[in-house]
């Protein structure tokens, strides 16, 4: 499973998720596609927008980063071996796994495909984070930043998109 997450808000914007085989490039471009039009309604980014990932090779291959700059987003890496520099991307892992995943058995990938747009959705309503001062990505995003399209409100902070 991968996913593009705003930094701002803490919302899963896209996510990819595959059984059997690990998410490919393809992907990747996939969700930076899907990002950019949920943040902006448009392909280009219209202020600069990072994309933080680790240095997985769905991530850093050429055609991949090539991509990304054509649409307006400037990829950035983590350096290896320091989950601590994606903080919030790891602590959205660890609350996935511990509040949908793990929540009740599912024997296998194929099972869990299906639900996991649910869980994304639920999670960007319902999940309460302490760096939103309790409040789910979408209630805080509501009060602090009512629409993310630039320009709209004259005061949108960017979408501050990261990769895992």
């Amino acid at each position: 499973m991968a996913f593009v997450m705003d930094a701002h808000d803490r919302e899963a914007i896209a996510h990819a998720a595959v059984a059997n085989c690990g998410i490919s490039g393809s992907d990747v471009r996939d969700m930076m596609l899907e990002a950019l039009k949920r943040c902006f309604r448009t392909i280009r980014a219209p202020h600069r927008v990072e994309f933080l990932s680790d240095i997985g090779s769905p991530y850093t291959a050429k055609a991949t980063r090539h991509f990304a700059i054509s649409l307006g987003p400037k990829p950035r890496f983590t350096p290896v071996a320091s989950p601590e520099s994606n903080g919030i991307s790891e602590a959205f892992v660890k609350a996935f796994k511990r509040d949908y995943v793990r929540v009740r058995p599912i024997p296998d990938a194929r099972t869990a495909l299906p639900q996991i747009a649910g869980w994304f959705e639920d999670y960007n309503e319902n999940h309460p984070h302490s760096g939103l001062k309790w409040k789910s990505p979408r209630e805080f995003r509501n009060v602090h930043q009512p629409s993310r399209l630039s320009g709209e409100t004259g005061a949108t902070p960017p979408c501050k998109a990261k990769y895992d």
